[in-house]
């Protein structure tokens, strides 16, 4: 819950059984509040700047102006509101596209019912939610230079060692730094970083 209240909560998709699920799962927690749908990318900007949301449910594929279109006008806006995108599509260009656009977090539509509420509540917070199974080709194609396996499956990820050796960017970052790469390669959130490594989660996110 925010300090005025419910999380608002905005829903972008163009199918209208699909706004609806996601409303009422949403609605069935006190913290959460549904104060408005879109169809389409273009009144999804416009709904923003009237209703002021903290958090945006954006589809990808939709008329008039795309989700990840629509997440770039809105965060170059100036807008607060944080903006998780869902799709269908298990795709690597719209996970790297939406987030380079200002997206919070990225998910698949067949999220659990309780890993959205708890992303709707973690991106409310400031901090960013990817899906476990998206956040190891995030980090391949940024943190690598090797190509992906031609049969299309994941590439296993590289020991920290070779990464290093890969990529000069990473020349920059402190051994804790490195350790908490590797732990954001695995999944983890912010809290269960602070366990392993006996941090502060403030300390983590920073």
């Amino acid at each position: 819950m925010s300090e005025s209240g419910p999380i608002r909560i905005l829903l972008v998709d163009d199918q209208p059984l699909l706004r609806m699920g996601f409303r009422l799962i949403l609605e069935g927690e006190d913290d959460l509040c549904v104060v408005g749908e879109a169809s389409e990318g273009a009144e999804a900007v416009r709904r923003v700047a009237e209703l002021r949301p903290d958090v945006v449910l954006m589809d990808v594929q939709m008329p008039v102006l795309d989700g990840i279109e629509a997440t770039r006008a809105i965060s170059s806006s100036g807008s607060a509101a944080r903006i998780i995108i869902l799709t269908t599509f298990d795709l690597d260009e719209y996970a790297f596209a939406g987030l380079q656009a200002g997206a919070s977090a990225f998910l698949l539509k067949d999220v659990a019912p309780a890993e959205l509420v708890s992303a709707v509540r973690v991106v409310a917070r400031g901090d960013a939610v990817v899906a476990p199974r998206i956040t190891q080709r995030l980090l391949e194609t940024y943190v690598r230079s090797g190509r992906p396996a031609d049969d299309g499956a994941a590439p296993s990820p590289p020991s920290p060692g070779a990464r290093m050796g890969r990529d000069r960017l990473l020349e920059d970052l402190t051994p804790r730094e490195t350790e908490m790469l590797e732990a954001i390669s695995e999944g983890l959130s912010n809290a269960e970083i602070a366990h392993r490594y006996f941090l502060s989660e403030a300390t983590v996110k920073t």
